[in-house]
């Protein structure tokens, strides 16, 4: 497994858990539940996809920099 796999492992559970603490239901029109579960879907992988790769990124910039002596 490359290390982007294993960081969305442990990435989408943590979100998942952050997003219970919202009530978003309120933002959306009563009895549309399938199109909530979906956005919450949506904005848990979106969230996700932004919080791996930063972490990613910063990763190999702080390897470079350290490899490079400065």
């Amino acid at each position: 497994m490359n290390t982007k796999t294993i960081l969305y492992i442990f990435v989408v559970p943590i979100v998942l858990w952050a997003l219970e603490s919202l009530n978003i239901d309120r933002f959306f029109k009563k009895g549309r539940v399938a199109q909530i579960r979906l956005f919450y879907l949506i904005l848990c992988f979106g969230l996700s996809y932004l919080i791996t790769n930063f972490f990613y990124d910063f990763f190999l910039s702080t390897q470079i920099v350290s490899l490079s002596g400065l």
